[in-house]
């Protein structure tokens, strides 16, 4: 140890003053953060800095004569110096053991965030508090924002209707250098000791703690799940692009997009998303936007210091707004982290590298866009099919001569306002070309190939909004069901047989209390063509679950211009040159609405051109919906302009095909395919 001002520091030693004594463990780093926060408080009179600690002693000149200087807080605590309060601004994996060190000395302790390194660390320290009958603050310092009671009035108040979710975006750089600048950045552990540094435990930390608190998850038992979903592009142990989805005790979703690989650094936020709009917060400048169809209010909010928030809770009894127990949220999401797989390195194909040497950082191709695709489909990256996320295998595989041409999805991980239903997606063409999309930006809710409805008497089976006659407008209502598997029987087809491969299944189209609404009979049937083109067909039936009849509509049939969605729906990548013909016109002007035989798309997709020929059942008067410059996407419109009745004992029936083709058919070449294979009804 070290003293500038012995006789001083000896005379104070053990007797209790006005002014806590305050010793800062850790000068560099964040530490000089806590060194200029301990010269204005104590300029102010609030404190007195006494002590500090660190292997590497501060700069001459840099602390008062009267301020003790130790190696270690081990040093420290052995020189008694009459300390009240000890801040910890050292490595993650030591905040535990120092924090228990200084707590059984009789001490208060402010320690940096992430709080601890496990679950079991977080107990331990708990648990030395308590015995103790000491405090502990944790600084998450944007938890003193005097935005977040704010939020709280403004979500209460109804100012943004029914809170649909909260998220938290984070897109930060970091360089090489940022994980050469000390033996733990980048580590999960070390030395055989947790770490688990990363992008949302540390870099990002505020982000994910910020958006618990708003979304009202403070304590582990205000968590029911976390699930992860955990990349790296830097050379290093810890992840530095993360989805995290956390559900509470409550039934809230919160969704954690996060990154350090971005284009550049963005101010982070949370969000909260309602029926009427949106609150966003930018917690590093206080500043709240609520956003709504009425307009927008923007509000700047000052801040309380936690270090002065410690003290006040010292001296009148206040709440801590960062107590070590309110941060159990957190640690639960850590827990989750520590104990998942290391996190999956992104394929470097998707990675660009901007700057030199240890300035040098990664930018994920199309992050921005995915993270937001992320947040409002409350969905993981690998469950978005993200190229380079971690694959998710399928429920089933429908496969041509053992090569998969279409994935069947089961739906279980949609989130509940876009309807969880069974789709297909991916589809491709023999070449392996994709053609169909799920969940993109536009509209979330869109998932591959399938069936779905947006109005089942009054049940909205399709996702997202539900338009209305009595708004005249889209509208959030509690009202979004959900489809699930009663049975299912797959055969697929011998090579070379000649034979087509079937999925068979029983659905049940359950309301928003889960009582079932209508009954499904649905069979997918797919068979080879050519070498270049294969035939998916798709039979369904819907029948009332129970005695009376249902209603199957539309935005259509509930007065939406030529709004007439629902029943088939198959929803394409955005494609080059795209094209759509009938026999009779082209293009979305003259197909949509109309009714025709057949109904082609062709274009540059992704993985090359591809064309797809929609051949509906001779006799069906079903219009086409047709979608090209909005979004791509085609359907056959059960309910186009009026509602269509299921009956007990007579179900309502629908059958289309499609042929998937690698290449540009032209009509000539679709006719004689059709004709080839006869009429499909």
């Amino acid at each position: 140890m070290t003293t500038q001002s012995s006789p001083e520091f000896a005379h104070h030693q053990g007797a209790p003053t006005a002014i806590p004594r305050i010793a800062l463990v850790g000068v560099h780093g964040f530490g000089e953060h806590h060194l200029a926060n301990l010269a204005r408080l104590e300029k102010a009179g609030a404190l007195e800095l006494v002590a500090v600690a660190d292997p590497n002693p501060p700069e001459a000149g840099t602390l008062a004569r009267s301020v003790a200087v130790f190696p270690d807080l081990e040093g420290l605590l052995a020189a008694q110096p009459g300390v009240d309060v000890v801040i910890l601004a050292t490595p993650i994996q030591t905040h535990a053991p120092l924090a228990i060190a200084a707590l059984e000395a009789g001490m208060d302790v402010y320690v940096e965030k992430p709080p601890m390194a496990s679950l079991a660390q977080f107990r331990q320290v708990l648990a030395a508090a308590e015995e103790n009958g000491r405090l502990v603050q944790v600084g998450f310092q944007s938890l003193g924002s005097h935005a977040l009671p704010a939020i709280r009035d403004a979500v209460n108040g109804g100012d943004v209707g029914t809170v649909l979710g909260v998220s938290a975006t984070g897109q930060w750089l970091r360089t090489k250098a940022y994980f050469k600048r000390s033996r733990w950045a980048g580590k999960r552990s070390l030395d055989g000791t947790d770490v688990v540094d990363g992008v949302a435990t540390n870099a990002l930390a505020h982000a994910v703690a910020t958006a618990l608190h708003v979304a009202g998850a403070h304590s582990l038992a205000d968590v029911a799940s976390v699930e992860t979903d955990l990349y790296r592009a830097h050379e290093t142990e810890s992840d530095d692009t993360s989805v995290l989805r956390i559900r509470t005790a409550k039934g809230s979703a919160l969704l954690c997009a996060l990154t350090l690989c971005a284009p550049e650094q963005l101010d982070p936020t949370v969000t909260v998303h309602g029926t009427l709009g949106d609150i966003t917060l930018s917690y590093t400048k206080d500043e709240v936007l609520i956003s709504t169809p009425g307009g927008e209010r923007r509000e700047t909010y000052g801040r309380t210091d936690l270090l002065e928030n410690l003290l006040d809770a010292r001296a009148t009894g206040a709440p801590l707004l960062s107590a070590l127990a309110d941060t159990g949220a957190f640690t639960a999401v850590l827990e989750a982290i520590r104990t998942s797989p290391a996190p999956t390195p992104i394929d470097p194909q998707y990675v660009s590298w901007e700057g030199q040497g240890d300035d040098a950082h990664p930018v994920v191709q199309g992050i921005s866009d995915l993270m937001e695709r992320a947040v409002k489909a409350q969905a993981t990256f690998a469950e978005l099919g993200v190229p380079w996320a971690r694959c998710l295998p399928p429920v089933h595989t429908l496969a041509l001569d053992g090569q998969p041409v279409a994935d069947y999805q089961d739906g279980s991980h949609i989130r509940a306002v876009s309807s969880p239903r069974p789709y297909l997606h991916p589809v491709r063409t023999l070449g392996g070309t994709v053609v169909t999309d799920h969940q993109p930006l536009d509209h979330v809710w869109h998932l591959g190939v399938g069936v779905a409805l947006q109005d089942v008497d009054g049940v909205n089976f399709w996702g997202g909004r539900t338009y209305t006659r009595e708004a005249g407008a889209y509208v959030w209502r509690p009202d979004h069901g959900s489809i699930a598997s009663t049975g299912t029987a797959l055969e697929q087809p011998d090579a070379g047989s000649g034979h087509e491969g079937r999925l068979q299944q029983t659905l049940s189209w359950n309301g928003p209390n889960g009582s079932p609404v209508l009954l499904e009979e649905r069979t997918w049937a797919w068979s080879g063509v050519a070498p270049s083109i294969w035939q998916l067909s798709l039979d369904f039936a819907l029948s009332p679950s129970g005695d009376k009849p249902v209603s199957l509509g539309s935005p259509g049939s509930n007065g939406r211009f030529e709004g007439g969605y629902g029943g088939f729906f198959w929803r394409l990548p955005h494609c080059a040159d795209a094209a759509v013909w009938t026999p009779a016109g082209t293009g979305e002007a003259e197909t949509h609405g109309s009714v025709a035989r057949w109904l082609a798309w062709s274009g540059q997709f992704d993985g090359g051109p591809a064309t797809l020929v929609f051949v509906a059942p001779g006799d069906c008067t079903d219009p086409w919906f047709v979608r090209v410059d909005g979004y791509p996407g085609i359907g056959q419109s059960l309910a186009w302009d009026a509602p269509v009745i299921a009956r007990p004992g007579s179900p309502v029936r629908r059958h289309i095909t499609v042929f998937v083709a690698d290449g540009i058919l032209a009509t000539p070449e679709i006719e004689a395919l059709i004709n080839q294979q006869g009429d499909p009804s």
